[in-house]
């Protein structure tokens, strides 16, 4: 036996490479990182996937060990330059971008050490870093001492944490589910219908609110919608504005909505996935009044602060709601839950074990100030509004309201019989060509391409190439129906 424990210990040996070992290593890490974002301005916005079999003989996992120059070079070949580009200063196609330097280091250093960051006893000094993070993003947003959160995998996880916390303090249960009422419009994020599926209410009735001619929601109509189902009965439980839709980044009237739900006694929920941290900046906090009055409010730090994909947040109100819906107990953690000093992130949150992903918020925040972040955010809103103005100036584009925030939705050609099939053209040569990446989405039916601005590397250079790269395009299409 003792043999074979030194024969195991040797064949695992790799798995804790000596210090010289770990400089090497993370000196050629930090090369390939290097490369990369040197090349981050120049990159297309969009490059074709490599061919299927040779990426899966390539990635294959194998039974013995690889040299990691060899490895880096299989990633930048199959990974680093396929697919959309979240980390160009061109990519405009959807809401999340950039992917800051600091909060990878962040990422590393959180690995690296490994805190538990789920249980106070566990990690006290990461789970203090988690819940001051938690009341920052409450303070921007004006939340009273008493609200709680929680950081997670980022809107979709979030939108369920608060359906469930809504579900709890209303007492939606089986028995009444069939009942219950919520109320959206038809520019909800899907994530929230998944929310009502996943926590067990699929069966709730689900009234569409029409939008105005912002695609913002039309609140008198949310009172006769309302009362109707009151008079009919049933039971209005949830209303879910939005603090920048995916499709417009159109900001719901979130006070009168507000209004409305403590008058009935409804739980307001507020997706500020995209838009919420806007109210970092002064200019858009009249936009985004109300906010603070609602019951939950999600957020994305990989969105709104330029994080890497995987940072979300949930803040609720009143933070009793979120201890009562997540706080559980179990024999083999009995005796470390006598933490009277700070919060277990995990007692408001469906997870227990995850990664330690505050230190990517909190060390980028600390390392260029909440006033660079209020900075980037002011030039995106200005940008939009720059970008929106240009393009109604190009003849042949019919642009949409003006943006609320960050995104500006626009169609070429609006009156031809053949507009949307136009403007999928417009996108798929903007897609082919790669200079810069758009998307497409349907607006009262039409389709209609966005134009989303929000990374920290875009700047007034690059929306001009954006500006550029369309409009040539267009003249392509143009040329093309004309030979035809």
């Amino acid at each position: 036996m003792i043999d074979e424990l030194a024969r195991l210990q040797a064949a695992s040996a790799a798995l804790e490479p000596a210090a010289g070992q770990r400089r090497e290593l993370t000196d050629l890490a930090a090369a390939h990182a290097e490369r990369f974002l040197a090349n981050v301005a120049e990159e297309p916005a969009f490059s074709d996937p490599r061919p299927l079999d040779e990426a899966t003989e390539a990635l294959a996992v194998r039974e013995t060990a690889r040299d990691f120059a060899d490895v880096l070079g299989v990633l930048e070949a199959q990974v680093d330059h396929s697919g959309v580009a979240a980390t160009s200063p061109r990519f405009l196609g959807y809401i999340p971008g950039g992917g800051l330097y600091a909060a990878a280091l962040g990422d590393y250093l959180a690995a690296v050490s490994n805190r538990y960051a789920g249980v106070a006893f566990a990690g006290p000094g990461a789970a203090r870093l988690e819940n001051l993070l938690v009341r920052w993003l409450a303070d921007v947003i004006g939340y009273p001492a008493e609200a709680r959160g929680t950081l997670t995998s980022g809107g979709s996880v979030a939108n369920l944490t608060a359906v469930v916390a809504a579900r709890d303090a209303g007492g939606i249960s089986p028995a009444n589910t069939d009942q219950a009422v919520v109320y959206v419009t038809d520019q909800l994020h899907h994530s929230l219908l998944k929310s009502l599926h996943i926590a067990g209410l699929a069966s709730t009735e689900v009234r569409t609110v029409p939008t105005d001619a912002m695609f913002r929601m039309h609140v008198p109509d949310l009172e006769l919608l309302i009362q109707a189902d009151q008079a009919a009965g049933l039971r209005p439980w949830l209303v879910v504005g939005s603090a920048g839709t995916t499709n417009s980044g159109a900001v719901d009237p979130l006070a009168a909505i507000a209004a409305v739900a403590r008058r009935h006694g409804l739980w307001f929920h507020v997706d500020g996935a995209y838009g919420g941290l806007f109210s970092l900046c002064p200019e858009a906090r009249p936009i985004l009044q109300g906010i603070e009055q609602a019951d939950s409010v999600t957020l994305d730090p990989h969105k709104t602060l330029f994080l890497p994909y995987g940072a979300g947040a949930v803040l609720v109100r009143d933070g009793a709601h979120l201890l009562n819906a997540f706080s559980a107990s179990a024999d083999y953690i009995e005796n470390i839950l006598d933490q009277p000093a700070d919060l277990s992130p995990a007692d408001m949150s469906p997870e227990l074990t995850r990664h330690f992903r505050g230190l990517r918020l909190w060390l980028p925040l600390q390392l260029a100030g909440v006033a660079a972040f209020r900075a980037a955010l002011s030039e995106k809103l200005l940008l939009a509004r720059y970008f929106r103005r240009r393009l109604s100036e190009v003849p042949g584009f019919e642009v949409g309201p003006a943006p609320d925030l960050s995104v500006v939705v626009f169609r070429y050609r609006p009156d031809s019989p053949d507009a949307d099939a136009i403007n999928a053209e417009l996108q798929r040569r903007l897609q082919r060509e790669g200079r810069a990446f758009l998307s497409t989405t349907r607006l009262s039916g039409r389709l209609t391409l966005r134009c989303a601005i929000l990374s920290f590397r875009t700047h007034l250079s690059d929306v001009d190439e954006t500006l550029g790269a369309i409009a040539e395009a267009a003249s392509a299409i143009d040329a093309d129906f004309a030979s035809t």
